[in-house]
């Protein structure tokens, strides 16, 4: 815990020291003589752009000028798999619903003392 006081506290220092000096710069900057005018470059125009040649896009046939596309054979057929049959599923044993008692035997006879 106090290793993190101690970071905290170097933090806040180095931040006010850092806003300080920021402080301090923009007053200097506020304080100094106007920057003298830049004269301006005139820039050429731009060239123009030639019109390029437009290319002609062939006609396409229309769907219902298309030749029928071929049928397809038939399939063969697959002869048939015998049927395998399983034998019926054993029946699964009933749960009872009551619970046996459990006989508890009597505790030994604790010894007496005169």
């Amino acid at each position: 815990m106090g290793y993190f006081n101690c970071i905290a506290l170097a933090f806040l220092m180095a931040l006010s020291f850092s806003s300080i000096n920021v402080g301090q710069s923009a007053r200097h900057l506020q304080q100094l003589p106007p920057m003298p005018t830049l004269p301006t470059a005139t820039l050429p125009p731009l060239p123009s752009i030639p019109n390029l040649p437009q290319p002609t896009i062939p006609t396409m046939p229309r769907p219902g000028a298309l030749a029928p596309l071929p049928t397809m054979p038939a399939l063969p057929t697959l002869p048939s798999v015998p049927r395998a049959t399983l034998p019926p599923l054993p029946s699964m044993p009933t749960v009872p619903a009551i619970i046996p008692s459990i006989p508890f035997f009597s505790p030994p006879p604790s010894p007496s003392t005169p």
